[in-house]
Protein backbone atom coordinates (compact mmCIF):
# COMPACT_ATOMS: atom_id res chain seq x y z
CA UNK A 1 0.00 0.00 0.00
CA UNK A 2 1.49 3.56 -1.33
CA UNK A 3 2.17 6.02 2.00
CA UNK A 4 0.29 8.87 2.71
CA UNK A 5 1.24 12.30 3.98
CA UNK A 6 0.05 12.65 7.51
CA UNK A 7 -0.83 16.03 8.70
CA UNK A 8 -1.55 16.22 12.58
CA UNK A 9 -2.37 19.18 14.73
CA UNK A 10 -1.40 18.75 18.37
CA UNK A 11 -2.33 22.43 18.45
CA UNK A 12 -4.28 25.79 17.19
CA UNK A 13 -7.45 23.69 16.48
CA UNK A 14 -10.67 24.76 18.90
CA UNK A 15 -8.77 27.46 19.95
CA UNK A 16 -6.83 30.50 19.38
CA UNK A 17 -2.98 30.23 20.32
CA UNK A 18 -0.79 26.96 21.43
CA UNK A 19 -0.25 26.15 17.22
CA UNK A 20 1.80 23.03 16.52
CA UNK A 21 1.71 20.62 13.14
CA UNK A 22 3.19 18.13 12.45
CA UNK A 23 4.22 17.32 8.64
CA UNK A 24 4.62 13.46 8.14
CA UNK A 25 5.91 10.94 5.01
CA UNK A 26 7.06 7.71 6.16
CA UNK A 27 10.27 8.31 8.17
CA UNK A 28 10.54 11.73 7.93
CA UNK A 29 8.34 14.34 10.20
CA UNK A 30 8.61 18.19 10.04
CA UNK A 31 7.30 20.82 12.88
CA UNK A 32 5.50 23.78 11.79
CA UNK A 33 5.21 26.25 14.72
CA UNK A 34 5.92 25.43 18.30
CA UNK A 35 3.48 27.66 20.59
CA UNK A 36 1.72 27.99 23.72
CA UNK A 37 -1.67 29.08 25.23
CA UNK A 38 -2.38 30.68 28.22
CA UNK A 39 -4.62 29.79 30.61
CA UNK A 40 -8.24 29.38 31.39
CA UNK A 41 -9.94 31.08 33.85
CA UNK A 42 -10.63 27.62 36.01
CA UNK A 43 -6.53 27.01 36.05
CA UNK A 44 -6.12 28.38 38.81
CA UNK A 45 -2.52 29.22 39.51
CA UNK A 46 -1.23 27.85 36.15
CA UNK A 47 1.15 30.54 34.10
CA UNK A 48 1.44 29.03 30.67
CA UNK A 49 -0.51 25.72 28.47
CA UNK A 50 1.76 23.72 25.77
CA UNK A 51 0.69 21.39 23.54
CA UNK A 52 1.04 17.71 24.66
CA UNK A 53 4.00 16.83 22.66
CA UNK A 54 3.78 12.34 24.07
CA UNK A 55 3.85 11.76 19.80
CA UNK A 56 7.14 13.80 18.92
CA UNK A 57 8.96 12.51 21.91
CA UNK A 58 8.22 8.83 20.89
CA UNK A 59 9.16 9.79 17.21
CA UNK A 60 12.26 12.26 18.21
CA UNK A 61 14.60 10.03 15.97
CA UNK A 62 12.50 11.37 13.39
CA UNK A 63 11.48 14.92 13.36
CA UNK A 64 14.25 16.96 11.13
CA UNK A 65 13.58 20.21 11.98
CA UNK A 66 11.39 23.08 13.36
CA UNK A 67 9.93 25.73 10.89
CA UNK A 68 8.49 28.72 12.89
CA UNK A 69 6.09 31.32 10.90
CA UNK A 70 6.94 34.53 12.97
CA UNK A 71 7.76 35.73 16.50
CA UNK A 72 4.79 35.45 18.18
CA UNK A 73 4.02 33.60 21.88
CA UNK A 74 1.15 31.57 20.08
CA UNK A 75 4.09 30.11 17.61
CA UNK A 76 7.49 29.94 19.68
CA UNK A 77 6.25 29.74 23.18
CA UNK A 78 6.76 26.48 23.63
CA UNK A 79 9.95 25.60 21.83
CA UNK A 80 12.19 25.95 25.03
CA UNK A 81 10.00 23.36 26.85
CA UNK A 82 9.75 21.46 23.74
CA UNK A 83 13.67 21.59 22.65
CA UNK A 84 14.25 19.21 25.94
CA UNK A 85 12.99 16.59 25.02
CA UNK A 86 12.88 17.03 20.89
CA UNK A 87 16.09 18.53 20.19
CA UNK A 88 16.04 19.13 16.68
CA UNK A 89 17.27 22.34 14.15
CA UNK A 90 14.95 25.54 13.90
CA UNK A 91 14.34 26.96 10.43
CA UNK A 92 13.16 30.44 10.80
CA UNK A 93 13.39 34.48 9.44
CA UNK A 94 16.22 36.59 11.46
CA UNK A 95 13.82 38.73 13.45
CA UNK A 96 12.12 35.58 14.67
CA UNK A 97 15.25 33.66 15.18
CA UNK A 98 16.43 36.72 17.72
CA UNK A 99 12.93 36.45 19.46
CA UNK A 100 14.00 32.54 20.22
CA UNK A 101 17.16 33.39 21.15
CA UNK A 102 16.56 35.31 24.19
CA UNK A 103 13.85 32.79 25.14
CA UNK A 104 16.37 29.77 24.37
CA UNK A 105 19.18 31.76 26.91
CA UNK A 106 16.97 32.23 29.99
CA UNK A 107 16.34 28.21 30.29
CA UNK A 108 19.76 27.35 28.82
CA UNK A 109 19.42 26.07 25.47
CA UNK A 110 20.93 28.35 23.00
CA UNK A 111 24.22 26.72 23.00
CA UNK A 112 22.29 22.80 22.45
CA UNK A 113 20.07 24.24 19.77
CA UNK A 114 21.13 24.45 15.89
CA UNK A 115 19.40 28.01 14.35
CA UNK A 116 19.39 28.37 10.87
CA UNK A 117 17.84 32.07 9.46
CA UNK A 118 16.07 31.84 6.07
CA UNK A 119 15.16 34.67 4.00
CA UNK A 120 11.80 34.83 2.04
CA UNK A 121 12.25 33.28 -1.21
CA UNK A 122 14.68 30.74 -0.11
CA UNK A 123 13.66 27.23 0.43
CA UNK A 124 14.89 24.43 2.85
CA UNK A 125 15.33 20.82 2.46
CA UNK A 126 13.98 18.61 5.69
CA UNK A 127 14.37 14.54 4.77
CA UNK A 128 11.67 14.08 1.98
CA UNK A 129 10.23 17.56 2.36
CA UNK A 130 10.93 20.97 1.22
CA UNK A 131 9.91 24.17 2.82
CA UNK A 132 9.71 27.07 0.69
CA UNK A 133 9.37 30.63 2.95
CA UNK A 134 7.17 33.03 1.54
CA UNK A 135 6.94 36.54 2.83
CA UNK A 136 3.38 37.65 4.51
CA UNK A 137 2.04 40.77 6.04
CA UNK A 138 0.75 40.14 9.41
CA UNK A 139 1.56 42.61 13.25
CA UNK A 140 5.28 41.43 13.69
CA UNK A 141 7.64 42.28 10.89
CA UNK A 142 9.44 39.21 8.97
CA UNK A 143 6.26 36.78 9.00
CA UNK A 144 6.16 34.39 6.48
CA UNK A 145 3.45 31.06 4.81
CA UNK A 146 5.05 28.08 3.84
CA UNK A 147 5.25 25.87 0.60
CA UNK A 148 5.50 22.80 1.72
CA UNK A 149 6.55 20.13 -1.17
CA UNK A 150 5.97 16.41 -0.23
CA UNK A 151 5.58 13.27 -2.22
CA UNK A 152 2.28 13.62 -2.44
CA UNK A 153 2.16 17.72 -3.68
CA UNK A 154 2.33 20.88 -2.72
CA UNK A 155 1.25 21.83 0.82
CA UNK A 156 0.77 25.59 1.71
CA UNK A 157 0.61 26.39 5.35
CA UNK A 158 -0.14 30.51 5.54
CA UNK A 159 0.35 30.79 9.26
CA UNK A 160 -0.80 34.17 10.52
CA UNK A 161 -1.28 37.05 7.95
CA UNK A 162 -3.19 39.58 6.26
CA UNK A 163 -3.24 41.51 2.92
CA UNK A 164 -2.14 44.84 4.23
CA UNK A 165 -1.95 47.45 0.98
CA UNK A 166 0.77 49.93 2.62
CA UNK A 167 2.74 48.07 4.83
CA UNK A 168 4.86 49.94 6.94
CA UNK A 169 8.41 48.20 6.12
CA UNK A 170 6.78 48.54 2.46
CA UNK A 171 7.29 44.50 2.17
CA UNK A 172 3.89 44.02 0.28
CA UNK A 173 3.11 39.49 1.06
CA UNK A 174 4.42 37.81 -1.83
CA UNK A 175 0.71 37.07 -3.79
CA UNK A 176 2.58 36.76 -7.00
CA UNK A 177 4.65 33.89 -5.75
CA UNK A 178 1.30 32.33 -4.01
CA UNK A 179 -0.62 33.09 -7.43
CA UNK A 180 2.24 31.13 -9.44
CA UNK A 181 1.92 28.07 -6.89
CA UNK A 182 -1.58 27.82 -7.05
CA UNK A 183 -1.10 27.52 -11.30
CA UNK A 184 1.09 24.94 -10.66
CA UNK A 185 -0.92 22.45 -8.42
CA UNK A 186 -1.39 22.95 -4.56
CA UNK A 187 -2.65 19.53 -3.23
CA UNK A 188 -3.77 21.50 0.22
CA UNK A 189 -4.15 24.88 2.08
CA UNK A 190 -4.02 25.16 5.97
CA UNK A 191 -5.32 28.98 6.30
CA UNK A 192 -5.50 30.99 9.04
CA UNK A 193 -8.91 31.14 10.20
CA UNK A 194 -9.49 34.13 13.36
CA UNK A 195 -10.93 36.56 11.26
CA UNK A 196 -13.19 34.88 9.26
CA UNK A 197 -16.30 36.19 10.78
CA UNK A 198 -15.57 39.70 9.81
CA UNK A 199 -16.73 41.08 6.29
CA UNK A 200 -14.46 43.18 4.11
CA UNK A 201 -10.54 43.72 4.58
CA UNK A 202 -8.36 43.84 7.42
CA UNK A 203 -6.98 48.12 8.31
CA UNK A 204 -3.82 48.88 7.44
CA UNK A 205 -1.67 49.25 10.16
CA UNK A 206 -0.50 52.51 8.69
CA UNK A 207 -3.81 53.86 9.63
CA UNK A 208 -2.77 53.50 13.60
CA UNK A 209 0.39 55.89 12.62
CA UNK A 210 -2.61 58.68 11.58
CA UNK A 211 -4.28 58.27 14.87
CA UNK A 212 -0.95 58.77 16.40
CA UNK A 213 -0.43 61.86 15.16
CA UNK A 214 -3.32 63.09 15.45
CA UNK A 215 -2.69 62.45 19.66
CA UNK A 216 0.83 63.72 19.63
CA UNK A 217 0.50 66.90 17.80
CA UNK A 218 -0.53 70.22 20.03
CA UNK A 219 -0.17 68.19 23.01
CA UNK A 220 1.20 69.48 26.20
CA UNK A 221 1.29 66.47 28.49
CA UNK A 222 3.80 63.40 28.97
CA UNK A 223 2.39 60.49 26.86
CA UNK A 224 2.54 56.94 27.65
CA UNK A 225 2.01 54.30 24.91
CA UNK A 226 1.47 50.21 25.47
CA UNK A 227 1.75 48.03 22.62
CA UNK A 228 2.58 44.35 22.10
CA UNK A 229 6.05 44.02 22.37
CA UNK A 230 6.43 42.21 19.60
CA UNK A 231 4.75 44.76 16.94
CA UNK A 232 7.83 46.46 15.66
CA UNK A 233 5.95 48.34 12.98
CA UNK A 234 4.17 50.07 16.12
CA UNK A 235 7.08 50.67 17.96
CA UNK A 236 8.07 52.40 14.65
CA UNK A 237 5.49 54.67 14.17
CA UNK A 238 5.52 55.74 17.53
CA UNK A 239 9.25 56.56 17.95
CA UNK A 240 8.62 58.30 14.56
CA UNK A 241 5.79 60.59 15.65
CA UNK A 242 7.62 61.59 19.06
CA UNK A 243 10.91 62.23 16.89
CA UNK A 244 8.70 64.35 14.24
CA UNK A 245 7.12 66.46 17.27
CA UNK A 246 10.68 66.65 19.31
CA UNK A 247 10.29 64.18 22.13
CA UNK A 248 12.51 62.36 23.64
CA UNK A 249 11.26 58.35 24.14
CA UNK A 250 12.02 56.15 27.42
CA UNK A 251 11.24 52.25 26.83
CA UNK A 252 10.37 50.18 29.83
CA UNK A 253 9.33 46.81 30.49
CA UNK A 254 11.66 43.69 29.30
CA UNK A 255 9.63 42.23 26.71
CA UNK A 256 9.42 45.68 25.34
CA UNK A 257 12.95 46.25 25.96
CA UNK A 258 14.05 42.75 24.65
CA UNK A 259 12.08 43.41 21.49
CA UNK A 260 13.13 46.76 20.67
CA UNK A 261 17.14 46.10 21.08
CA UNK A 262 16.59 42.90 18.89
CA UNK A 263 14.85 44.13 15.90
CA UNK A 264 17.00 47.62 16.08
CA UNK A 265 20.22 44.92 16.06
CA UNK A 266 18.58 43.26 13.10
CA UNK A 267 18.01 46.71 10.97
CA UNK A 268 14.08 46.39 11.60
CA UNK A 269 13.87 49.38 13.33
CA UNK A 270 15.43 52.51 12.67
CA UNK A 271 15.46 54.95 15.75
CA UNK A 272 16.36 58.56 14.99
CA UNK A 273 19.60 59.69 15.99
CA UNK A 274 19.20 61.05 20.18
CA UNK A 275 15.57 60.10 20.20
CA UNK A 276 15.66 56.86 22.59
CA UNK A 277 16.94 57.89 26.16
CA UNK A 278 17.59 55.85 29.62
CA UNK A 279 14.19 56.25 31.50
CA UNK A 280 16.55 57.55 34.58
CA UNK A 281 17.15 60.59 32.18
CA UNK A 282 13.98 60.79 30.91
CA UNK A 283 13.10 61.91 34.08
CA UNK A 284 14.79 64.80 34.16
CA UNK A 285 12.99 66.40 30.90
CA UNK A 286 10.16 67.95 30.68
CA UNK A 287 7.55 65.76 31.03
CA UNK A 288 5.82 68.08 27.74
CA UNK A 289 8.70 66.78 25.84
CA UNK A 290 8.57 62.40 26.68
CA UNK A 291 7.49 59.57 25.46
CA UNK A 292 6.73 56.16 27.49
CA UNK A 293 6.55 53.11 25.47
CA UNK A 294 5.90 50.47 28.08
CA UNK A 295 4.32 47.05 28.77
CA UNK A 296 0.58 46.28 29.61
CA UNK A 297 -1.56 46.60 26.99
CA UNK A 298 -3.57 43.53 28.53
CA UNK A 299 -3.45 44.77 31.74
CA UNK A 300 -0.90 42.01 33.27
CA UNK A 301 -0.73 42.36 37.26
CA UNK A 302 3.65 42.32 36.62
CA UNK A 303 3.04 44.71 33.93
CA UNK A 304 5.05 48.12 33.49
CA UNK A 305 1.81 49.72 32.95
CA UNK A 306 0.23 48.11 35.91
CA UNK A 307 2.62 49.18 38.25
CA UNK A 308 2.46 52.81 36.98
CA UNK A 309 -1.43 52.66 37.77
CA UNK A 310 -1.17 51.50 41.08
CA UNK A 311 1.91 53.49 42.32
CA UNK A 312 4.21 50.68 42.31
CA UNK A 313 6.69 51.52 39.13
CA UNK A 314 9.75 52.69 40.77
CA UNK A 315 10.38 55.06 37.95
CA UNK A 316 6.77 56.35 36.59
CA UNK A 317 4.14 57.78 38.73
CA UNK A 318 0.58 58.52 36.65
CA UNK A 319 -0.74 61.91 37.81
CA UNK A 320 -2.53 64.72 36.25
CA UNK A 321 -2.48 65.60 32.45
CA UNK A 322 -0.32 62.38 31.34
CA UNK A 323 -2.10 60.94 27.83
CA UNK A 324 -1.89 57.51 28.19
CA UNK A 325 -3.05 55.28 24.79
CA UNK A 326 -3.46 51.74 24.74
CA UNK A 327 -2.94 50.74 21.20
CA UNK A 328 -4.12 46.92 21.56
CA UNK A 329 -7.30 44.91 21.52
CA UNK A 330 -8.42 43.03 24.23
CA UNK A 331 -7.22 39.04 24.18
CA UNK A 332 -10.44 37.31 25.21
CA UNK A 333 -10.28 36.78 28.90
CA UNK A 334 -8.07 39.98 29.26
CA UNK A 335 -11.33 42.31 29.15
CA UNK A 336 -11.72 42.58 33.30
CA UNK A 337 -7.94 43.10 33.90
CA UNK A 338 -7.66 46.07 31.27
CA UNK A 339 -10.48 47.75 32.27
CA UNK A 340 -9.34 47.75 36.10
CA UNK A 341 -5.87 49.25 34.77
CA UNK A 342 -8.22 51.66 32.36
CA UNK A 343 -10.02 52.62 35.64
CA UNK A 344 -7.28 53.06 37.67
CA UNK A 345 -5.65 55.43 35.17
CA UNK A 346 -8.91 57.84 34.76
CA UNK A 347 -8.92 57.65 39.04
CA UNK A 348 -5.07 59.23 39.29
CA UNK A 349 -6.48 62.06 36.59
CA UNK A 350 -4.89 60.68 32.75
CA UNK A 351 -6.17 60.79 29.65
CA UNK A 352 -6.96 57.75 28.19
CA UNK A 353 -7.02 56.63 24.72
CA UNK A 354 -7.68 53.24 23.97
CA UNK A 355 -9.55 51.12 20.99
CA UNK A 356 -13.22 51.89 21.51
CA UNK A 357 -12.22 55.64 21.51
CA UNK A 358 -9.70 55.89 18.53
CA UNK A 359 -8.28 54.26 15.62
CA UNK A 360 -5.39 52.70 17.63
CA UNK A 361 -4.95 48.91 16.68
CA UNK A 362 -5.79 46.70 13.76
CA UNK A 363 -5.52 43.35 13.65
CA UNK A 364 -2.98 41.01 12.13
CA UNK A 365 -5.65 38.39 10.37
CA UNK A 366 -7.30 38.41 7.47
CA UNK A 367 -10.93 39.22 6.91
CA UNK A 368 -13.29 37.47 4.51
CA UNK A 369 -12.47 39.15 1.45
CA UNK A 370 -8.57 38.35 1.90
CA UNK A 371 -8.91 34.53 2.76
CA UNK A 372 -11.13 34.83 -0.72
CA UNK A 373 -8.12 36.40 -1.91
CA UNK A 374 -6.05 33.46 -0.63
CA UNK A 375 -8.11 30.65 -1.80
CA UNK A 376 -8.61 32.23 -5.29
CA UNK A 377 -4.70 32.32 -5.98
CA UNK A 378 -3.49 29.14 -4.08
CA UNK A 379 -6.83 26.92 -5.90
CA UNK A 380 -6.43 23.79 -3.35
CA UNK A 381 -7.71 20.39 -4.30
CA UNK A 382 -8.14 20.13 -0.28
CA UNK A 383 -8.76 22.35 2.57
CA UNK A 384 -8.24 22.54 6.05
CA UNK A 385 -9.03 25.41 7.90
CA UNK A 386 -6.75 25.96 11.20
CA UNK A 387 -6.09 28.42 13.82
CA UNK A 388 -9.48 29.18 15.29
CA UNK A 389 -12.07 28.32 17.47
CA UNK A 390 -14.78 25.41 16.57
CA UNK A 391 -16.91 28.09 15.09
CA UNK A 392 -13.86 29.73 12.94
CA UNK A 393 -13.16 26.75 11.22
CA UNK A 394 -17.02 25.81 9.94
CA UNK A 395 -16.99 29.48 9.21
CA UNK A 396 -13.80 29.31 6.89
CA UNK A 397 -15.04 25.70 5.54
CA UNK A 398 -18.20 27.37 4.05
CA UNK A 399 -16.02 30.68 2.68
CA UNK A 400 -14.21 27.92 1.08
CA UNK A 401 -17.33 26.16 -0.65
CA UNK A 402 -18.18 29.95 -1.64
CA UNK A 403 -14.84 29.97 -3.66
CA UNK A 404 -14.70 26.67 -5.19
CA UNK A 405 -13.73 24.06 -2.94
CA UNK A 406 -15.75 20.96 -3.13
CA UNK A 407 -17.64 20.17 0.11
CA UNK A 408 -16.32 17.27 0.50
CA UNK A 409 -12.77 18.20 -0.13
CA UNK A 410 -12.57 20.38 3.20
CA UNK A 411 -11.75 18.46 5.87
CA UNK A 412 -12.49 20.17 9.67
CA UNK A 413 -9.75 18.54 12.22
CA UNK A 414 -9.07 18.03 15.87
CA UNK A 415 -5.90 18.61 17.75
CA UNK A 416 -4.65 14.89 17.83
CA UNK A 417 -6.74 14.20 14.76
CA UNK A 418 -4.45 12.36 12.02
CA UNK A 419 -5.82 13.71 8.35
CA UNK A 420 -4.21 11.23 5.59
CA UNK A 421 -3.98 12.87 1.98
CA UNK A 422 -2.86 11.08 -1.19
CA UNK A 423 -3.10 12.69 -4.42
CA UNK A 424 -6.77 11.70 -4.61
CA UNK A 425 -7.92 11.93 -1.14
CA UNK A 426 -8.09 13.99 2.01
CA UNK A 427 -9.57 12.05 4.95
CA UNK A 428 -9.38 12.42 8.91
CA UNK A 429 -8.07 8.57 9.85
CA UNK A 430 -7.17 8.15 13.33
CA UNK A 431 -5.38 9.74 16.25
CA UNK A 432 -2.54 10.36 18.40
CA UNK A 433 -2.35 11.72 22.10
CA UNK A 434 -2.86 14.85 22.34
CA UNK A 435 -4.10 18.00 25.10
CA UNK A 436 -3.24 20.69 27.39
CA UNK A 437 0.10 20.52 29.40
CA UNK A 438 0.53 22.92 32.53
CA UNK A 439 3.15 24.99 33.02
CA UNK A 440 3.38 26.45 36.68
CA UNK A 441 6.43 27.89 37.50
CA UNK A 442 9.53 25.62 37.05
CA UNK A 443 6.94 22.66 37.08
CA UNK A 444 5.87 21.13 33.44
CA UNK A 445 3.18 18.86 33.20
CA UNK A 446 3.02 18.49 37.06
CA UNK A 447 -0.47 20.18 37.88
CA UNK A 448 -2.87 18.25 36.21
CA UNK A 449 -6.79 17.63 36.27
CA UNK A 450 -6.53 16.45 40.26
CA UNK A 451 -4.53 19.19 41.14
CA UNK A 452 -6.91 21.61 39.50
CA UNK A 453 -10.18 19.81 41.00
CA UNK A 454 -8.34 20.39 44.27
CA UNK A 455 -7.74 24.10 43.47
CA UNK A 456 -11.08 24.97 42.65
CA UNK A 457 -12.94 23.88 45.29
CA UNK A 458 -9.81 25.28 47.43
CA UNK A 459 -10.81 28.60 46.07
CA UNK A 460 -14.86 28.15 46.58
CA UNK A 461 -15.29 26.50 49.89
CA UNK A 462 -11.93 26.70 51.56
CA UNK A 463 -9.91 23.96 53.82
CA UNK A 464 -10.20 22.44 57.16
CA UNK A 465 -7.78 20.93 59.02
CA UNK A 466 -8.69 18.27 61.41
CA UNK A 467 -5.20 17.34 63.77
CA UNK A 468 -5.51 14.83 66.84
CA UNK A 469 -2.31 12.53 67.93
CA UNK A 470 -3.01 8.87 68.78
CA UNK A 471 -1.36 6.40 70.81
CA UNK A 472 -0.65 2.41 70.08
CA UNK A 473 -3.35 1.60 72.30
CA UNK A 474 -5.79 3.53 70.61
CA UNK A 475 -6.07 5.99 73.11
CA UNK A 476 -6.63 9.63 71.93
CA UNK A 477 -3.57 11.34 73.27
CA UNK A 478 -4.34 14.78 72.02
CA UNK A 479 -6.75 16.99 69.80
CA UNK A 480 -8.63 17.33 68.04
CA UNK A 481 -7.26 20.95 66.48
CA UNK A 482 -9.36 22.51 64.36
CA UNK A 483 -7.79 24.74 61.80
CA UNK A 484 -9.32 26.79 58.85
CA UNK A 485 -8.48 28.55 56.13
CA UNK A 486 -10.33 30.25 53.70
CA UNK A 487 -13.53 28.77 55.07
CA UNK A 488 -14.94 31.43 58.01
CA UNK A 489 -12.89 33.84 60.55
CA UNK A 490 -12.50 31.79 63.30
CA UNK A 491 -13.46 34.81 66.26
CA UNK A 492 -16.85 35.40 64.46
CA UNK A 493 -17.62 31.73 64.59
CA UNK A 494 -16.34 29.79 67.38
CA UNK A 495 -19.62 28.25 68.06
CA UNK A 496 -19.51 26.06 64.92
CA UNK A 497 -15.51 25.46 65.67
CA UNK A 498 -16.35 23.70 69.10
CA UNK A 499 -19.39 21.68 67.61
CA UNK A 500 -16.51 20.45 65.07
CA UNK A 501 -14.37 19.81 67.31
CA UNK A 502 -16.34 17.85 69.47
CA UNK A 503 -18.15 16.41 65.99
CA UNK A 504 -14.76 15.25 65.28
CA UNK A 505 -13.50 13.90 68.90
CA UNK A 506 -16.73 11.22 68.82
CA UNK A 507 -15.71 10.09 65.79
CA UNK A 508 -12.51 9.43 66.39
CA UNK A 509 -13.50 7.73 69.53
CA UNK A 510 -16.76 5.70 67.98
CA UNK A 511 -13.52 4.23 65.35
CA UNK A 512 -11.40 3.43 68.18
CA UNK A 513 -11.74 0.16 69.93
CA UNK A 514 -8.96 -2.41 71.38
CA UNK A 515 -7.29 -3.71 68.11
CA UNK A 516 -4.94 -1.62 66.66
CA UNK A 517 -6.18 1.94 65.39
CA UNK A 518 -7.35 1.94 61.42
CA UNK A 519 -5.62 5.43 60.41
CA UNK A 520 -7.27 5.37 56.86
CA UNK A 521 -10.99 4.41 58.36
CA UNK A 522 -10.55 6.98 61.26
CA UNK A 523 -9.53 9.69 58.63
CA UNK A 524 -12.27 8.67 56.06
CA UNK A 525 -14.81 8.54 58.90
CA UNK A 526 -14.02 11.96 59.55
CA UNK A 527 -14.09 13.86 56.28
CA UNK A 528 -17.99 12.29 55.87
CA UNK A 529 -19.25 13.01 59.59
CA UNK A 530 -18.21 16.43 59.04
CA UNK A 531 -18.63 17.19 55.89
CA UNK A 532 -22.38 15.83 56.12
CA UNK A 533 -22.41 18.60 59.25
CA UNK A 534 -21.04 21.46 57.82
CA UNK A 535 -22.93 21.35 54.53
CA UNK A 536 -25.89 21.10 56.91
CA UNK A 537 -25.15 23.84 58.87
CA UNK A 538 -23.72 26.66 56.23
CA UNK A 539 -24.41 25.28 52.80
CA UNK A 540 -20.46 25.02 52.02
CA UNK A 541 -18.06 21.75 51.39
CA UNK A 542 -15.16 22.75 52.30
CA UNK A 543 -11.77 20.41 51.98
CA UNK A 544 -11.48 18.16 55.06
CA UNK A 545 -7.73 17.66 55.58
CA UNK A 546 -7.45 14.93 58.79
CA UNK A 547 -3.73 14.84 60.07
CA UNK A 548 -3.89 11.66 62.57
CA UNK A 549 -0.31 11.44 64.10
CA UNK A 550 0.73 8.13 66.90
CA UNK A 551 2.41 8.76 69.35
Amino acid sequence: MASKLKIIPLGGLNEIGKNLTVYEYQDDIIIVDCGLGFPDDDMLGVDLVIPDITYLVKNRDRVRGFFITHGHEDHIGALPYVLKEVNAPIYTTRLTAGLIEIKLEEHGLLEKTKMRTVEAGETVKAGCFSVEFIHVNHSIADSVAFAIGTPMGTVVHTGDFKIDPTPIDGEFIDLARLGALGKKGVLALLCDSTNVERKGYSTSESKVGESFDALFKDCGSRIIVTTFASNIHRLQQVIDVAHRYGRKVGITGRSMENATRVATELGYMKIPADTLVDMAMLKKLPKEKTVIITTGSQGETMSALYRMAFTGHRQVEIGPGDRVIISASAIPGNEVGISRVINELYRKGAEVFYDKLADLHVSGHACQEELKIMHALVKPKFFIPVHGEQRHLKFHALLAEQVGTAHENIVIAENGRVIELSRKSCKLAGSVPSGNVLVDGYGVGDVGSVVLRDRRHLAQDGMIVVVAAIDDYGMLMSGPDIITRGFVYVKESEQLMEELRLLAQSTIELCLDDRRPDFNAIKGRLKAELSEYLYKKTKRDPMILPVIMEV
